[in-house]
């Protein structure tokens, strides 16, 4: 009997990658679409095509012959050309849409985010029936809803389709958000946003990565379709407490420098004016959009997700933490 040929977009990333490897563990045949060739580990394992997903062409010779699909690709990031964010974030899903309409794929997980309800206001255990956002301050939030609202209209009996939404992925294999925040603070130049006492969810990389296959088998079942689920460890954690306990236990100063909401959203439109005028390279310091995000409350109610499709923290929340800052602390 032929084994299942999943499509995992994104699979050489930080979540893509778990994603391929439980793929790999259940037997399924993995094609993964990405920007940088797979780690040694398992690239010998899969079938590795590097492409752009805004070339048709090269998505549905890609899709043809998969029988699932989990798109985690994405332009992340918080600044960048609107353009690129489209043609990756919704170009991309449009392209891969299509291509599994026409070649029978029988199942399409989209990792979305929560940042597809941003308004600028906080969230305090909210569920999926919160509407699209608005007043985005950022393209990546704003591609990844439309995207997103493609997904789910294309939900049918023949393509069955849902959008998981992690907040804030971290684990071992983080390359961006962990060592982002570590860097910035031995650097001091990393401060409280608001009173600090905001509370976020977290979700660990295993977390996110199981319930992206339990996704997959309640799809099979006829369950799920059509469907977004907010995801995360179960409970919100204070985020500068979080923050600060990852800096400790990594050998390096807590933040204890403060900067008002007020004073931080002036600073970021300042500096977006700036990196727009200029046309400089990378991401200023401070946007709008990060300053409302490191001060105000943005957790979810993650009871469908736990009902739907099993959802559970793979890790005690703290546990995790410590040991993966004692990496950091061993590394230095």
């Amino acid at each position: 009997m032929k084994k299942p040929c999943v499509l995992v977009t994104g699979g050489g990333g930080f979540l893509g990658q778990a994603i391929v490897e439980r793929c790999l563990l259940r037997g399924y045949e993995v094609r993964v679409i990405g920007r940088q060739p797979l780690p040694k580990s398992i690239a010998d394992q899969v079938d590795f095509r590097q492409g752009n997903l805004a070339d048709q062409k090269f998505v549905q010779a890609t899709v043809q012959g998969c029988d699932y699909i989990f798109h985690v690709a994405a332009k992340a990031g918080i600044w960048g050309k609107w353009e690129d964010y489209v043609e990756s974030n919704i170009t991309g899903t449009h392209h891969l849409i299509t291509a599994a309409r026409v070649f029978e794929v029988k199942a399409f997980i989209y990792t979305s985010t929560p940042s597809v309800v941003f308004t600028g206001g906080s969230f305090n255990g909210a569920n999926e029936e919160l509407p699209y956002g608005k007043n985005w301050l950022c393209a990546y939030a704003e591609t990844k809803a439309a995207a997103e609202k493609i997904v789910l209209k294309a939900a049918s009996p023949h393509l069955r389709v849902c959008a998981l939404r992690p907040h804030l992925i971290w684990g071992p294999g983080d390359h961006h958000l962990f060592p982002r925040i570590i860097a910035s603070a031995r650097r001091g130049k990393l401060k409280i946003v608001g009173d600090g006492n905001n509370k976020v969810d977290v979700t660990h990389v295993d977390t996110a990565a199981n319930v992206h296959l339990q996704a997959l088998d309640a799809l099979l079942a006829g369950n799920a379709n059509g469907k977004a689920y907010f995801i995360s460890q179960g409970t919100p954690v204070k985020l500068w407490e979080f923050v600060n306990r990852l800096l400790v236990g990594a050998d390096i100063q807590p933040v204890t420098q403060r900067i008002s909401l007020r004073k931080a959203y002036f600073l970021g439109a300042v500096l977006e004016t700036v990196w727009s005028l200029f046309k400089l390279k990378g991401e200023p310091p401070m946007t709008r959009f990060v300053a409302v995000e490191l001060a105000k409350d943005h957790w979810f109610d993650v009871s469908a997700a736990q009902k739907d499709l099993g959802l559970k923290p793979s890790h005690n929340t703290w546990t995790a933490l410590d040991a993966l800052a004692l990496t950091y602390r061993k590394s230095k």
